[in-house]
């Protein structure tokens, strides 16, 4: 590394040492997505001290480039990517400044765990390895392009900015899948869609008492990754309760905030109601029926779920009629999964999450993130909420689409990873595609004819706080990579079927 900081000592004694000392640094840097200036500032002083050619484009992103080693200078090349940035999730109480403060892991059981925000192994652990092959120089290899995305998680911005003509490799190794084991040939595409409204805001009504009520304990995780396990969301499961409170009783709405990040399930959700104080003096127990209700619904799933009531202050509500607007829209939005694929069976082909919501007495914004194996189905469903929140009297647009990675079973570069994987570790390896959105389409699109295939170390939890990988598949990942990387430089790529 550039800097002379030492390694925090949870990182002692870790294999490879170098890829563990670059996610070092990603944990003590914070990066955001937008904000990633400070570990990319790091990694071109990084590069620089190391005579590796470095660019910067238009859009952030940071290319890397090494030449060849010695003899392989006709070996095709190869473009190692993953993204910059990080998912930033805390738990409740958590005083962590995501543009200030590093990440604190800890080791358990064979893991490196973040225990109460996201650790940003999603996806530092893959650039980390990608940086620890270029400054390797035992390595065999032909011509390496490293090529280190910005805004991933919050609208792959990079590699929408991507410009053609960057990049010379023809093959690319994506490090951004969290199975090891498992190649990724394929994922989903997706685009937002977003309602935002201004409003006009009531005064308390005189006599009137305020409440918060909060669902917390969920698990949270992966919009993609973990959207078909009937986790809960909060969002969703606190509008329905809202919306039964309202049904038979004077409830005036002040405040909904819920989820922070558009591709994570929302783990926790907020509101602050005001209420007559006769309706106030029942809220207790109707709450804890409901909290009993959902524990029961979402037992063996959400096991930490709590509905909680404490006093709060508000001097202003919605409007009634923008309090029904949003209460309805929200209450009868599509959440989950919305149709499973037939090409590839176990595998969500079209699912939607309500991942942040805030609204107060002068406006809200809820965002929802649509993905699909198919662009028809990402559109289909993008188009029936557009169509639900203008009945509903709500602004909303589509935007940020991606397109999906199209599997290509005949791929070269798969044959060749599944042949170094029997032969590096024994056993056979898995072929996958996932539901989870990865850049390749985008970069894909913008570079026709790259023979992509995506592979990592195991990552659990990733996007929600206790996010953890393991620390031997990375050294399983690292083995692969140099041993992909190797044969690639030797010829050994099969010929296009």
């Amino acid at each position: 590394m550039n800097a002379p900081d030492r390694l925090d000592p949870v990182f002692d004694g870790l294999s490879p040492a170098p890829v563990w000392a670059h996610f070092a640094a990603f944990c003590r840097i914070p990066r955001p997505s937008r904000g990633e200036a400070a570990i990319r500032e790091h990694l071109l002083a990084w590069a620089t001290a190391r005579d590796i050619a470095a660019q910067v484009d238009a859009a952030g992103n940071l290319i890397l480039r090494k030449p060849a080693s010695p003899g392989h200078e006709g070996a095709p090349g190869v473009i190692l990517q993953a993204h910059l940035d990080m998912v930033c999730q805390a738990n409740a109480g958590t005083p962590h400044d995501f543009t200030r403060d590093p990440i604190r892991p800890v080791r358990r059981d064979g893991w490196l765990v973040a225990e109460h925000t996201t650790l940003g192994a999603d996806n530092g652990i893959g650039a980390s390895l990608i940086l620890a092959a270029l400054e390797d120089d035992t390595l065999i290899h032909g011509p390496l392009e490293a090529l280190l995305t910005v805004d991933e998680e919050a609208g792959m911005g990079g590699a929408h900015g991507l410009e053609p003509g960057l990049l010379n490799g023809r093959l690319m190794l994506n490090l951004d899948t969290e199975d090891w084991g498992e190649f990724y040939l394929g994922c989903a595409g997706g685009l937002d869609v977003d309602a935002r409204a201004t409003g006009q805001a009531d005064p308390l009504p005189a006599g009137w008492r305020s409440l918060r009520l909060s669902l917390a304990g969920l698990r949270g995780g992966h919009s993609g990754v973990n959207i078909h396990e009937e986790r809960g969301n909060a969002i969703k499961l606190l509008v329905r309760v809202l919306c039964d409170l309202a049904s038979d009783a004077p409830l005036r709405l002040a405040l909904l905030r819920g989820g922070t990040a558009r591709n994570a399930l929302p783990r926790e959700a907020s509101a602050v109601i005001a209420v007559p104080a006769a309706v106030a003096d029942g809220l207790p127990a109707r709450v804890a029926a409901w909290q009993a209700l959902l524990q029961d619904e979402l037992r063996g799933v959400e096991a930490g779920l709590s509905l909680h009531l404490d006093d709060a202050a508000a001097d202003s509500v919605l409007a009634v009629a923008d309090q029904a607007r949003w209460l309805n829209a929200l209450h009868a939005a599509p959440h989950g999964v919305r149709r499973w694929s037939l090409d590839v069976p176990g595998v969500v082909e079209t699912s939607n999450n309500l991942g942040i919501v805030e609204l107060t007495p002068n406006g809200g914004h809820a965002n929802f993130m649509v993905r699909s194996l198919r662009d028809s189905g990402s559109a289909a469903l993008a188009a029936e909420l557009l169509s639900l929140l203008t009945l509903a009297g709500l602004p909303a647009t589509a935007s940020g689409h991606y397109p999906g990675w199209t599997p290509n079973p005949d791929s070269p570069l798969l044959a060749l990873c599944q042949r170094v994987f029997t032969r590096r570790f024994g056993g056979t390896s898995t072929v996958k595609v996932v539901h989870a959105g990865l850049e390749c389409g985008l970069i894909g699109a913008r570079y026709p004819g790259l023979d992509t295939v995506s592979f990592g170390p195991t990552i659990r939890g990733a996007h929600a706080p206790g996010e953890r990988v393991e620390i031997a598949s990375v050294d399983a990942a690292w083995q692969l990579l140099g041993a992909l990387l190797a044969a690639l430089a030797r010829g050994e790529l099969p010929a296009p079927a």
